[in-house]
Protein backbone atom coordinates (compact mmCIF):
# COMPACT_ATOMS: atom_id res chain seq x y z
CA UNK A 1 0.00 0.00 0.00
CA UNK A 2 1.18 3.57 -0.65
CA UNK A 3 2.22 6.00 2.06
CA UNK A 4 -1.06 7.88 1.50
CA UNK A 5 -2.95 4.86 2.85
CA UNK A 6 -1.75 5.73 6.35
CA UNK A 7 -3.28 9.20 6.21
CA UNK A 8 -6.70 9.96 7.63
CA UNK A 9 -9.39 9.40 5.03
CA UNK A 10 -12.71 11.15 4.60
CA UNK A 11 -15.90 9.78 6.09
CA UNK A 12 -17.25 8.66 2.70
CA UNK A 13 -14.27 6.28 2.46
CA UNK A 14 -14.46 5.20 6.09
CA UNK A 15 -18.08 4.14 5.75
CA UNK A 16 -17.10 1.74 2.95
CA UNK A 17 -13.97 0.24 4.52
CA UNK A 18 -14.47 0.28 8.31
CA UNK A 19 -15.14 -3.08 9.96
CA UNK A 20 -13.63 -5.17 7.16
CA UNK A 21 -11.65 -8.37 7.89
CA UNK A 22 -7.83 -8.29 7.64
CA UNK A 23 -6.52 -8.24 4.06
CA UNK A 24 -5.17 -11.76 3.79
CA UNK A 25 -4.84 -13.57 0.48
CA UNK A 26 -7.86 -15.80 -0.08
CA UNK A 27 -9.87 -14.21 2.74
CA UNK A 28 -13.31 -12.67 2.14
CA UNK A 29 -13.65 -8.89 1.78
CA UNK A 30 -16.79 -8.92 3.96
CA UNK A 31 -17.16 -10.21 7.51
CA UNK A 32 -18.88 -13.56 7.70
CA UNK A 33 -22.14 -14.30 9.49
CA UNK A 34 -21.12 -16.12 12.64
CA UNK A 35 -24.08 -18.37 13.46
CA UNK A 36 -22.88 -19.71 16.78
CA UNK A 37 -24.04 -19.01 20.30
CA UNK A 38 -21.12 -20.80 21.94
CA UNK A 39 -17.34 -20.66 21.47
CA UNK A 40 -14.51 -23.01 22.43
CA UNK A 41 -13.13 -22.07 25.83
CA UNK A 42 -9.44 -21.27 26.08
CA UNK A 43 -7.12 -21.25 29.08
CA UNK A 44 -8.53 -19.45 32.10
CA UNK A 45 -5.52 -17.17 32.40
CA UNK A 46 -5.78 -16.13 28.74
CA UNK A 47 -9.44 -16.38 27.69
CA UNK A 48 -10.38 -15.95 24.01
CA UNK A 49 -12.09 -12.85 22.67
CA UNK A 50 -15.43 -14.65 22.33
CA UNK A 51 -17.09 -16.94 24.87
CA UNK A 52 -20.85 -16.59 24.47
CA UNK A 53 -22.81 -14.66 21.83
CA UNK A 54 -24.90 -12.75 24.37
CA UNK A 55 -21.71 -10.85 25.23
CA UNK A 56 -20.07 -10.45 21.81
CA UNK A 57 -19.82 -12.19 18.45
CA UNK A 58 -17.70 -11.63 15.35
CA UNK A 59 -20.37 -10.14 13.11
CA UNK A 60 -21.59 -7.78 15.79
CA UNK A 61 -18.04 -6.65 16.49
CA UNK A 62 -17.51 -5.85 12.82
CA UNK A 63 -20.57 -3.58 12.78
CA UNK A 64 -19.62 -1.94 16.07
CA UNK A 65 -16.06 -1.32 14.90
CA UNK A 66 -17.38 0.40 11.77
CA UNK A 67 -19.91 2.60 13.58
CA UNK A 68 -17.38 3.44 16.28
CA UNK A 69 -14.92 4.59 13.65
CA UNK A 70 -17.57 6.79 12.02
CA UNK A 71 -18.51 8.44 15.33
CA UNK A 72 -15.05 8.54 16.86
CA UNK A 73 -15.81 6.30 19.83
CA UNK A 74 -16.67 2.84 21.14
CA UNK A 75 -19.92 1.43 19.80
CA UNK A 76 -22.35 -1.14 21.13
CA UNK A 77 -25.25 -2.55 19.11
CA UNK A 78 -28.64 -3.56 20.55
CA UNK A 79 -31.63 -5.51 19.33
CA UNK A 80 -33.56 -2.28 18.68
CA UNK A 81 -33.33 1.45 19.12
CA UNK A 82 -35.64 1.13 22.10
CA UNK A 83 -33.27 -1.38 23.70
CA UNK A 84 -30.46 1.14 23.36
CA UNK A 85 -32.66 3.93 24.74
CA UNK A 86 -33.84 1.90 27.74
CA UNK A 87 -30.28 0.81 28.52
CA UNK A 88 -28.97 4.37 28.51
CA UNK A 89 -31.88 5.67 30.58
CA UNK A 90 -31.06 2.89 33.06
CA UNK A 91 -27.80 4.67 33.90
CA UNK A 92 -29.80 7.22 35.91
CA UNK A 93 -29.83 6.28 39.60
CA UNK A 94 -33.09 5.81 41.47
CA UNK A 95 -34.52 9.24 42.18
CA UNK A 96 -32.23 10.89 39.65
CA UNK A 97 -33.39 13.79 37.48
CA UNK A 98 -33.52 13.51 33.69
CA UNK A 99 -33.98 16.60 31.54
CA UNK A 100 -35.89 15.61 28.41
CA UNK A 101 -37.37 17.47 25.43
CA UNK A 102 -41.04 18.40 25.32
CA UNK A 103 -41.11 16.99 21.79
CA UNK A 104 -38.91 14.10 20.67
CA UNK A 105 -39.15 10.46 19.65
CA UNK A 106 -42.19 9.15 21.51
CA UNK A 107 -40.47 5.90 22.50
CA UNK A 108 -37.76 7.70 24.45
CA UNK A 109 -40.23 10.05 26.11
CA UNK A 110 -42.45 7.11 27.06
CA UNK A 111 -39.50 5.33 28.68
CA UNK A 112 -38.82 8.41 30.81
CA UNK A 113 -42.51 8.85 31.63
CA UNK A 114 -42.92 5.20 32.63
CA UNK A 115 -39.83 5.27 34.81
CA UNK A 116 -41.16 8.38 36.55
CA UNK A 117 -44.55 6.73 37.14
CA UNK A 118 -42.71 3.86 38.83
CA UNK A 119 -40.89 6.27 41.09
CA UNK A 120 -37.51 5.55 39.49
CA UNK A 121 -36.65 9.00 38.12
CA UNK A 122 -37.86 12.59 38.00
CA UNK A 123 -38.48 14.13 34.57
CA UNK A 124 -37.92 17.77 33.66
CA UNK A 125 -39.44 18.37 30.20
CA UNK A 126 -38.15 21.50 28.46
CA UNK A 127 -37.46 22.99 25.06
CA UNK A 128 -33.93 21.66 24.63
CA UNK A 129 -33.24 24.05 21.75
CA UNK A 130 -33.46 26.86 24.33
CA UNK A 131 -30.13 27.13 26.16
CA UNK A 132 -31.61 29.27 28.92
CA UNK A 133 -34.10 26.52 29.72
CA UNK A 134 -31.31 23.94 29.71
CA UNK A 135 -29.22 25.99 32.14
CA UNK A 136 -32.09 26.18 34.59
CA UNK A 137 -33.26 22.58 34.21
CA UNK A 138 -29.88 20.80 34.54
CA UNK A 139 -29.25 22.07 38.05
CA UNK A 140 -29.14 18.93 40.18
CA UNK A 141 -29.89 16.70 37.18
CA UNK A 142 -28.10 13.47 36.36
CA UNK A 143 -28.76 13.41 32.62
CA UNK A 144 -29.61 15.80 29.79
CA UNK A 145 -31.33 14.05 26.90
CA UNK A 146 -31.03 15.84 23.55
CA UNK A 147 -32.47 14.92 20.18
CA UNK A 148 -31.27 17.03 17.28
CA UNK A 149 -32.95 17.48 14.91
CA UNK A 150 -36.02 16.64 16.98
CA UNK A 151 -38.64 14.15 15.87
CA UNK A 152 -40.91 15.34 14.29
CA UNK A 153 -40.60 19.13 14.63
CA UNK A 154 -36.95 19.37 13.50
CA UNK A 155 -35.73 21.79 16.16
CA UNK A 156 -31.94 22.03 16.47
CA UNK A 157 -29.99 22.06 19.74
CA UNK A 158 -26.53 23.57 20.02
CA UNK A 159 -24.74 20.45 21.25
CA UNK A 160 -21.48 22.19 22.13
CA UNK A 161 -23.05 24.84 24.32
CA UNK A 162 -25.68 22.52 25.80
CA UNK A 163 -22.99 19.99 26.74
CA UNK A 164 -20.85 22.66 28.39
CA UNK A 165 -23.82 23.88 30.43
CA UNK A 166 -24.82 20.35 31.47
CA UNK A 167 -21.30 19.28 32.38
CA UNK A 168 -20.81 22.38 34.49
CA UNK A 169 -23.85 21.25 36.48
CA UNK A 170 -22.58 17.67 36.73
CA UNK A 171 -25.06 16.15 34.25
CA UNK A 172 -24.31 13.53 31.63
CA UNK A 173 -25.22 14.44 28.04
CA UNK A 174 -26.99 12.01 25.72
CA UNK A 175 -27.65 12.88 22.08
CA UNK A 176 -30.04 10.92 19.90
CA UNK A 177 -28.47 11.58 16.51
CA UNK A 178 -30.70 9.30 14.46
CA UNK A 179 -31.98 12.11 12.21
CA UNK A 180 -28.51 13.51 11.59
CA UNK A 181 -26.51 10.26 11.16
CA UNK A 182 -22.71 10.24 11.46
CA UNK A 183 -22.58 11.77 7.99
CA UNK A 184 -23.96 15.10 9.21
CA UNK A 185 -23.12 15.42 12.92
CA UNK A 186 -20.65 13.83 15.33
CA UNK A 187 -21.95 14.65 18.82
CA UNK A 188 -18.99 13.12 20.68
CA UNK A 189 -16.67 15.65 19.09
CA UNK A 190 -19.06 18.40 20.24
CA UNK A 191 -19.06 17.33 23.90
CA UNK A 192 -21.71 14.62 24.20
CA UNK A 193 -21.05 11.65 26.49
CA UNK A 194 -23.30 9.15 24.70
CA UNK A 195 -24.65 9.07 21.16
CA UNK A 196 -27.72 6.97 20.36
CA UNK A 197 -28.80 5.76 16.93
CA UNK A 198 -31.80 3.86 15.74
CA UNK A 199 -29.76 1.79 13.28
CA UNK A 200 -33.08 0.63 11.83
CA UNK A 201 -33.28 3.98 10.07
CA UNK A 202 -30.54 5.53 7.86
CA UNK A 203 -27.56 3.51 8.99
CA UNK A 204 -29.06 0.19 7.89
CA UNK A 205 -31.24 2.05 5.41
CA UNK A 206 -33.41 -0.62 3.80
CA UNK A 207 -36.40 -1.09 6.16
CA UNK A 208 -35.52 -4.73 6.76
CA UNK A 209 -34.21 -4.95 10.33
CA UNK A 210 -34.48 -3.58 13.87
CA UNK A 211 -31.34 -2.40 15.64
CA UNK A 212 -30.06 0.32 17.94
CA UNK A 213 -26.61 1.51 18.96
CA UNK A 214 -24.75 3.61 21.48
CA UNK A 215 -21.33 5.20 21.01
CA UNK A 216 -19.16 6.58 23.83
CA UNK A 217 -15.58 7.76 24.28
CA UNK A 218 -14.95 6.63 27.85
CA UNK A 219 -14.13 2.95 28.43
CA UNK A 220 -15.69 3.06 31.91
CA UNK A 221 -19.00 4.15 30.39
CA UNK A 222 -18.66 1.56 27.64
CA UNK A 223 -18.19 -1.18 30.26
CA UNK A 224 -21.32 -0.05 32.13
CA UNK A 225 -23.40 -0.15 28.98
CA UNK A 226 -21.92 -3.48 27.92
CA UNK A 227 -22.77 -5.05 31.29
CA UNK A 228 -26.33 -3.67 31.10
CA UNK A 229 -26.70 -5.06 27.58
CA UNK A 230 -25.60 -8.51 28.75
CA UNK A 231 -27.92 -8.48 31.77
CA UNK A 232 -30.87 -7.28 29.69
CA UNK A 233 -30.18 -9.72 26.88
CA UNK A 234 -30.35 -6.88 24.36
CA UNK A 235 -27.58 -8.12 22.05
CA UNK A 236 -28.11 -8.20 18.28
CA UNK A 237 -28.32 -11.36 16.20
CA UNK A 238 -25.49 -12.05 13.71
CA UNK A 239 -27.67 -11.85 10.61
CA UNK A 240 -29.07 -8.44 11.55
CA UNK A 241 -25.55 -7.20 12.30
CA UNK A 242 -24.41 -8.37 8.87
CA UNK A 243 -27.40 -6.72 7.16
CA UNK A 244 -26.81 -3.45 9.00
CA UNK A 245 -23.14 -3.39 8.03
CA UNK A 246 -24.02 -4.10 4.41
CA UNK A 247 -26.56 -1.27 4.49
CA UNK A 248 -24.04 1.08 6.08
CA UNK A 249 -21.72 0.77 3.08
CA UNK A 250 -24.01 3.02 1.02
CA UNK A 251 -24.84 5.45 3.85
CA UNK A 252 -22.82 8.32 2.39
CA UNK A 253 -24.41 8.25 -1.05
CA UNK A 254 -27.92 7.60 0.31
CA UNK A 255 -27.72 10.52 2.74
CA UNK A 256 -26.25 12.82 0.10
CA UNK A 257 -28.97 12.00 -2.42
CA UNK A 258 -31.82 12.17 0.08
CA UNK A 259 -30.59 15.47 1.55
CA UNK A 260 -30.35 17.06 -1.89
CA UNK A 261 -33.89 16.00 -2.69
CA UNK A 262 -35.19 17.15 0.70
CA UNK A 263 -33.70 20.62 0.22
CA UNK A 264 -35.44 20.99 -3.13
CA UNK A 265 -38.76 19.60 -1.89
CA UNK A 266 -38.76 21.80 1.23
CA UNK A 267 -38.33 24.91 -0.90
CA UNK A 268 -41.18 23.91 -3.22
CA UNK A 269 -43.47 22.93 -0.38
CA UNK A 270 -42.94 26.37 1.16
CA UNK A 271 -44.60 27.89 -1.88
CA UNK A 272 -47.61 25.57 -2.15
CA UNK A 273 -50.90 27.20 -1.12
CA UNK A 274 -52.15 24.11 0.74
CA UNK A 275 -49.15 24.16 3.09
CA UNK A 276 -49.27 26.50 6.07
CA UNK A 277 -45.81 25.74 7.44
CA UNK A 278 -42.65 23.89 6.46
CA UNK A 279 -40.07 22.91 9.07
CA UNK A 280 -36.69 22.02 7.60
CA UNK A 281 -33.30 23.11 8.99
CA UNK A 282 -32.05 23.87 5.49
CA UNK A 283 -34.57 26.65 4.94
CA UNK A 284 -33.48 30.19 5.89
CA UNK A 285 -36.87 30.53 7.61
CA UNK A 286 -35.97 27.81 10.14
CA UNK A 287 -35.28 29.46 13.54
CA UNK A 288 -32.01 27.54 13.98
CA UNK A 289 -30.90 27.61 10.35
CA UNK A 290 -27.53 29.25 11.06
CA UNK A 291 -26.81 26.79 13.86
CA UNK A 292 -27.71 23.89 11.58
CA UNK A 293 -25.33 25.23 8.93
CA UNK A 294 -22.46 25.05 11.39
CA UNK A 295 -23.38 21.87 13.23
CA UNK A 296 -24.61 19.64 10.40
CA UNK A 297 -21.68 19.54 7.96
CA UNK A 298 -23.41 21.59 5.27
CA UNK A 299 -26.34 19.20 4.80
CA UNK A 300 -29.61 19.33 6.71
CA UNK A 301 -31.03 15.82 6.72
CA UNK A 302 -33.80 14.18 4.74
CA UNK A 303 -36.78 14.76 7.04
CA UNK A 304 -39.29 17.53 6.36
CA UNK A 305 -42.29 18.43 8.51
CA UNK A 306 -45.24 20.19 6.93
CA UNK A 307 -48.51 21.52 8.34
CA UNK A 308 -51.62 22.05 6.23
CA UNK A 309 -54.22 24.80 6.09
CA UNK A 310 -56.91 22.13 5.97
CA UNK A 311 -55.96 20.70 9.35
CA UNK A 312 -56.26 17.09 10.46
CA UNK A 313 -58.66 15.94 7.72
CA UNK A 314 -56.48 17.39 4.97
CA UNK A 315 -53.46 15.62 6.44
CA UNK A 316 -55.31 12.29 6.53
CA UNK A 317 -56.39 12.74 2.94
CA UNK A 318 -52.90 13.65 1.78
CA UNK A 319 -51.37 10.56 3.38
CA UNK A 320 -53.92 8.38 1.60
CA UNK A 321 -53.56 10.09 -1.79
CA UNK A 322 -49.93 9.61 -2.80
CA UNK A 323 -48.85 6.92 -5.24
CA UNK A 324 -45.06 6.92 -4.78
CA UNK A 325 -44.78 8.19 -1.22
CA UNK A 326 -45.74 5.33 1.12
CA UNK A 327 -47.85 5.85 4.21
CA UNK A 328 -45.80 4.35 7.03
CA UNK A 329 -44.34 5.13 10.43
CA UNK A 330 -40.62 4.71 9.92
CA UNK A 331 -37.92 6.89 8.38
CA UNK A 332 -34.52 6.57 6.76
CA UNK A 333 -35.14 3.87 4.17
CA UNK A 334 -34.44 4.08 0.46
CA UNK A 335 -38.18 4.58 -0.08
CA UNK A 336 -39.98 7.84 0.71
CA UNK A 337 -42.49 7.67 3.58
CA UNK A 338 -45.01 10.12 5.00
CA UNK A 339 -47.18 10.06 8.11
CA UNK A 340 -49.48 12.28 10.16
CA UNK A 341 -47.75 12.07 13.50
CA UNK A 342 -50.75 12.83 15.73
CA UNK A 343 -52.36 9.60 14.57
CA UNK A 344 -50.38 8.13 17.48
CA UNK A 345 -51.85 8.82 20.92
CA UNK A 346 -48.36 8.97 22.42
CA UNK A 347 -47.30 11.90 20.21
CA UNK A 348 -46.85 15.20 22.01
CA UNK A 349 -49.91 17.50 22.01
CA UNK A 350 -47.48 20.28 21.08
CA UNK A 351 -47.27 18.71 17.61
CA UNK A 352 -49.86 20.24 15.28
CA UNK A 353 -52.77 17.97 14.36
CA UNK A 354 -52.01 18.42 10.67
CA UNK A 355 -48.24 17.86 10.88
CA UNK A 356 -47.01 15.34 8.35
CA UNK A 357 -43.49 13.97 8.65
CA UNK A 358 -41.88 13.33 5.28
CA UNK A 359 -38.92 10.95 5.09
CA UNK A 360 -37.29 11.55 1.74
CA UNK A 361 -35.82 8.49 0.03
CA UNK A 362 -33.59 8.15 -3.00
CA UNK A 363 -36.20 8.11 -5.78
CA UNK A 364 -36.05 10.67 -8.56
CA UNK A 365 -36.86 13.98 -6.92
CA UNK A 366 -39.12 15.14 -9.77
CA UNK A 367 -41.20 11.99 -9.41
CA UNK A 368 -41.47 12.61 -5.68
CA UNK A 369 -42.53 16.21 -6.23
CA UNK A 370 -45.05 15.34 -8.94
CA UNK A 371 -46.70 12.78 -6.65
CA UNK A 372 -46.74 15.13 -3.67
CA UNK A 373 -47.91 18.13 -5.65
CA UNK A 374 -50.77 16.12 -7.16
CA UNK A 375 -51.90 14.99 -3.71
CA UNK A 376 -51.66 18.56 -2.35
CA UNK A 377 -53.62 19.95 -5.27
CA UNK A 378 -56.40 17.45 -4.60
CA UNK A 379 -56.97 19.05 -1.20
Amino acid sequence: MSDSADKAVRIETTVVHAGRPPRIAGAPVNPTISLSSTYIAGPEDNPPLYAYAREHHETGRAFEDALGELEGGLALAYGSGMAATTTVMGLVPIGGIVVVPHVAYTGALNVARTKEERGEIIRRPIDTSNLAEIEKAVQGAHMLWIETPTNPTLAITDITRAAAIAHAAGAMVVVDSTFATPMLTNPLSLGADIVIHSVTKWIAGHSDLLMGATVVKEEVLYDKLQLARVLNGAVIAPFEAWLALRGMRTLAIRVKEACSSAELLAARLSEHPAVSRVSYPGLPSHPQHELAKNQMSGRFGSIIAIELHGGKNAAIKLCDSTKIWMHGTSIGGVESLLERRRRWKSESPEVDDSLIRLSVGIENVEDLWSDLESALNSL
